[in-house]
């Protein structure tokens, strides 16, 4: 397979060529790493493959306003997740001649055995991006009597259908974020590599799986506007930037500019998770992150982070992981 990009003026770029299927389906994990400069923008991005499943990540920046036409050659046989890890845009597809706005902290579950289309971004913003891609192979292994909107989905992928797993794009939980960079920061190696990030994957797939079932079941309807998402964001970006003195909810509904109801709610709902529920997951897995490394004690751990007492810090990290942190830095 190969991905060619063509600008305003028809100039023709090769972004690189993926992994073929028969690379894909050996028992081993071939990785690499591409970097590219082209007139419009810059990119890098990381390929990795093993046993029916394809991983690409990396990040892209554009010069300047652009629109972009994408094509993709070769075998397709591919079911993708994607996840907007940042930046924000718009992408058409002609094939089912449907647009789709590319948001930060969203995903979905693709299946296009052809794609032809564009893309529309916005100059000196950031996208950061992760995707998982199984064979179809492998898809209906995973698949089968799983759930049921994945059975449907797979019966869709079997007659050849272009399609993606929910109409809406819905938020990345702080989970699918872990397990995201888990799998980015990977330190297993040898043969334990292919059976983490295999592990990892099929994990993503069934929280992506279940948000969108919980989603179908009981649809979102605080964050209605996109005003009300970004104000949520901001409000994210505030409490982790002052995670050691966090503001109260009825502080932080006020800086973000919203009322305390729906900060609650729409916290809820874009990050599947409470306001300080997410706090706590994120202080946790920093500390963790830092006695992982060795270099700090387990009370400069706990002061660093603003935890009150060694023993509150203790309490929560057990509960959290299932062990002190003392057994994890032992």
């Amino acid at each position: 397979m190969a991905v060619t990009v063509y600008d305003e003026s028809g100039q023709q770029y090769i972004v690189g060529d993926l992994f073929s299927l028969n690379i894909l389906e050996q028992p081993l994990v071939t990785e690499r790493k591409l970097v590219y400069s082209f007139p419009f923008g810059d990119a890098e991005i990381v390929q990795i493959a093993f046993s029916g499943i394809y991983i690409v990540y990396g990040d892209m920046q554009v010069r300047q306003n652009r629109v972009l036409n994408f094509e993709v050659h070769g075998e397709r046989e591919l079911v993708e997740m994607h996840f907007t890890l940042a930046g924000n845009g718009k992408i058409t597809n002609h094939d089912l001649g449907k647009e789709y706005l590319i948001r930060t902290n969203q995903h979905n579950l693709h299946y296009s055995p052809v794609f032809m289309g564009t893309g529309e971004y916005k100059g000196l913003e950031q996208y950061k991006f992760f995707e998982v891609h199984f064979t179809t192979r492998f898809f209906f292994e995973l698949a089968k009597d799983s759930c049921p909107m994945l059975m449907q989905f797979a019966e869709k992928i079997q007659k050849g259908r272009n399609s993606q797993l929910y109409e809406d794009h819905l938020p990345i939980s702080f989970a699918m974020h872990q397990c995201i960079n888990d799998m980015m920061n990977c330190k297993v190696t040898g043969g334990l590599k292919l059976l983490f990030l295999q592990s990892k994957c099929i994990e993503l797939l069934a929280l992506q799986a279940q948000m969108y079932e919980d989603a179908g079941r009981k649809p979102a309807v605080t964050c209605k506007s996109d005003r009300d998402k970004d104000s949520i964001h901001f409000a994210k970006d505030y409490l982790l930037q002052n995670s050691v003195q966090p503001p109260s909810l009825t502080e932080l509904a006020k800086i973000a500019g919203i009322n305390e109801f729906k900060l609650k709610q729409g916290f809820k709902e874009v990050f599947n998770n409470t306001v300080f529920g997410y706090l706590t997951d994120y202080k946790l897995n920093q500390a963790r992150d830092l006695l992982l490394t060795g270099g700090l004690a387990i009370k400069d751990v706990a002061d660093q982070l603003g935890y009150s007492s060694v023993q509150h810090f203790n309490s929560a990290f057990r509960k959290k992981f299932g062990v002190p942190p003392g057994k994890l830095k032992g």
